[in-house]
Parts: structure tokens; sequence; C-alpha cells
């Protein structure tokens, strides 16, 4: 039996969503939750095998909470299901730990596919989904071209140094470190500074 925790902040979408999965014999749904929080605390009461994740819910969005329970409950698996499918929602829910990324007009059938797939450790993709993330892989043939001192900056920060210490480190100001830093967020493709970290290791921009 596949146990299912559904996050969403609409209870008539979640409803629909368990009415959806409630007639196959080997998925169960043995929770609700209206935020992203309360998916976590969830998780950790429930322990269930699979979330089905919301990725924009008031109190608390989905990636967040994709990103506790992949780090405090690696047990559990979650999948996005959503109305959302920019490049950069996408890319955000995955690069938080989330299994797969499906959209809400799926049909039960292939939901009920996906469900297990995922549960067995497959990823599981909407074909907007999987394009997204396509495109970034390619992408990652060729380094952006970052400059000497926003490298600087990035190595420092993976150093863990905060800003006003990285600006005391390189004799520049702290929002002058915050300009290198948005400069390189948006040449990595990225939103935050673990994830900018993260992409110029991976692309042997700092080591």
């Amino acid at each position: 039996m596949i146990r299912i925790l559904l996050a969403d902040d609409h209870p008539v979408v979640r409803e629909g969503i368990r009415g959806m999965l409630q007639s196959y014999d080997d998925i169960e749904v043995v929770g609700q939750a209206g935020s992203g929080p309360e998916a976590v605390s969830l998780v950790a009461v429930l322990k269930p095998d699979l979330v089905l994740m919301d990725l924009r819910m008031p109190g608390g969005d989905g990636v967040a909470a994709t990103r506790a329970i992949a780090a405090e409950f690696p047990g559990t698996r979650v999948v996005v299901l959503t109305t959302y499918e920019t490049d950069q929602d996408i890319l955000r829910a995955i690069e938080a730990g989330a299994s797969g990324y499906l959209l809400k007009d799926i049909a039960p059938a292939d939901l009920a596919r996906s469900v297990r797939s995922a549960a067995a450790g497959e990823t599981v993709l909407a074909t907007s989904a999987a394009s997204a993330l396509l495109g970034r892989l390619q992408g990652r043939g060729q380094a952006p071209a970052l400059s000497a001192q926003e490298v600087k900056v990035l190595r420092l920060a993976a150093d863990g140094l905060t800003n006003a210490a990285i600006g005391a480190e390189l004799y520049i100001g702290e929002a002058t470190v915050k300009t290198y830093l948005a400069r390189a967020y948006e040449k990595l493709g990225v939103s935050d500074r673990t994830s900018a970290v993260r992409r110029a290791l991976e692309l042997g921009l700092i080591d």
C-alpha cells in the first residue's frame, strides 16, 4: 500500500485528488495539509510514502516544505502537483528535492501510475517539466562567464562567510557584495546563495 499525504490550500482540490486516487486498491490517502508547514508537521507524524505537494500556498510554499521534507524525512518522497509550469518553478522544486513535477490536469490513471513510479524511486515529470530540465542540462555544457570578483564572492560564500564578512575580506561594501551575488545568481540561473554555490561547484567555477 502506498500511503499518500495531500498538500494543497484548497480543500475542494484536495478532495478531488483524493477522489481520483481512492479507487485504486494499492493507494491510500492518509492525510491532508493546507500549507507547507502543516505538510512538514504531518509527515513527521504520519510518515507517508509520498507527498503530493502544491507549489504555491499561503503560510509557506511547497518549495520550502519540499526542501524540509527532503532534508528531515528522506524516506518520504515529494511530487509537486500544481497548475504552474514556468521553468523557474520547475527548477526550484527539483532543486529543493522533489522527485517529480506534475500538472493538475493530469488524468486519474496517469496520476496513479506516476504515484506508483515515484514511490518506487523513479522521477516523474510532466512534459513541460522534462523539457525545462533538459534545457538546463544542455545549458550546463557551457559555464556562464562570471567575473573574477563574482567568483571570489561565491568562493567565500561557499566557505560560509556572511555578506558582511565577504565585504571585509575583499575590502568592499556589503551592498556591493549583494550586487555581485545578484549578478552571479542571474548568470547561473538560480535564486539563492545555496543554489548559486552548488551550481558554481558543479560547473567547476569554484572549488
